[in-house]
């Protein structure tokens, strides 16, 4: 694989700057970079049906275009031990709007009061090869909802996400402490070892 284009099945420029701050030797493009602007409709019921719809989708559209790349997708979410893995698939649009993050958090911290908060963030990362074979590798890190946002309240979940490794939140850790111990740091190591 060395040397290798890959196509990250994706816009979400967090998830750009994570892969290609882990993934430094590989040239990483995202869905932009190779013109493809249509919606993927996620109606999956799992993260790894859901990284397959949108790995397999780009993989089609690649091959119309005469382009042998290697396909990665992703899914990822939070999960919530009390809530039955609440919000888990449904993470990026629990409160009804895709990347509401303000509202999401409101709607979760909602739902916790008077709860256990033991959680978990997975990653599912689905490698797409250009023989149309594929495979998937999961990363999980573990923590705790907080009763309150603290630090950067720029992504997601990670300003009320205590992490047991860092002993803090995600939103109070720095970029390398975060992907030191994420649930997607984890799933590219594993992905890294595989390939």
């Amino acid at each position: 694989m060395r040397n290798k284009t890959i196509v990250l099945a994706s816009n979400n420029q967090h998830k750009l700057k994570e892969f290609k701050e882990i993934l430094t030797e590989y040239q990483i493009l995202s869905l932009n970079e190779i013109e493809y602007t249509e919606e993927i409709e996620e109606n999956g019921k799992t993260f790894e049906e859901n990284a397959l719809i949108k790995a397999k989708t780009i993989h089609d559209y690649l091959k119309v275009q005469g382009l042998n790349y290697l396909v990665i997708a992703e899914d990822s979410g939070l999960c919530v031990d009390s809530l039955n893995g609440e919000p888990g698939i449904y993470s990026a649009r629990y409160a009804g709007i895709r990347g509401d993050d303000q509202a999401n958090r409101d709607k979760l911290l909602e739902k916790l009061n008077g709860k256990k908060r033991d959680a978990y963030f997975i990653c599912t990362i689905l490698v797409y090869y250009p023989n149309g074979g594929h495979k998937t590798f999961v990363g999980k890190t573990f923590g705790k909802i907080t009763e309150q946002e603290l630090g950067s309240k720029d992504f997601g979940y990670d300003c009320i996400f205590y992490s047991n490794d860092l002993n803090k939140t995600f939103g109070e850790a720095t970029e390398k402490e975060k992907n030191g111990v994420s649930h997607r740091g984890r799933a590219i190591q594993e992905m890294i070892r595989e390939l």
